[in-house]
């Protein structure tokens, strides 16, 4: 299992979310805590100025980007819309 922790700003842009996708948001985020889970979730290493971060779906339009912070913990850095990548 990984530890998750979260930055201030994917607080921020949590609380901004509508309900019913806060709940999604938030069944995606137990189910990444288990590795095996992470092929279904599409977890893809992401390029450009976000190089060193990660990024998964919560459903076809919303995503979370994280990163390690060592091999069994990770933190939740933004999430949102592809704008989210910018």
């Amino acid at each position: 299992m990984l530890t998750v922790s979260i930055t201030p700003q994917f607080k921020r842009m949590f609380k901004k979310l509508e309900s019913n996708l806060k709940e999604e948001a938030f069944d995606k985020i137990v189910q990444f805590k288990d590795p095996e889970n992470h092929k279904k979730l599409k977890i893809h290493k992401l390029k450009g100025v976000h190089k060193n971060r990660y990024s998964f779906s919560v459903n076809y339009r919303i995503r979370i980007v994280f990163a390690y912070t060592n091999k069994h913990s990770v933190i939740l850095t933004a999430i949102g819309s592809h704008d989210v990548y910018k």
